[in-house]
């Protein structure tokens, strides 16, 4: 379906299409991206160990004891994960969170 009108009005219209279009892909976090997990349960997969530039990665102040990219269960809500800093994140219930940012 074409739509006339101005072009600017156009533009406005596909800009919304597409991000309509995008909210049913996999939910984007500040810190990576989560998607259901298959069983309702809820995991994290940190996809990144900055590079390998700090010692172990901790999880709440555990040694996160899975490899890089594997998704071990975790209880949804705040969480903090280090490597070298400190960061705060949040995974919501029932998804797999992988975790890949450790910028600002």
């Amino acid at each position: 379906m074409v739509v006339q009108g101005p072009p600017i009005m156009n533009r406005l219209i596909a800009v919304t299409f597409l991000a309509l279009t995008c909210v049913s892909c996999g939910h984007t976090d500040l810190r990576g991206s989560s998607a259901p997990s298959q069983d309702g349960k809820t995991y994290l997969s940190v996809a990144d160990d900055n590079r390998g530039h700090c010692g172990p990665i901790k999880v709440a102040g555990k040694v996160w004891a899975h490899a890089v990219g594997e998704p071990g269960a975790i209880e949804p809500g705040d969480h903090t994960i280090e490597c070298g800093s400190k960061i705060e994140f949040a995974i919501r219930p029932g998804v797999v969170f992988r975790f890949d940012y450790w910028g600002p």
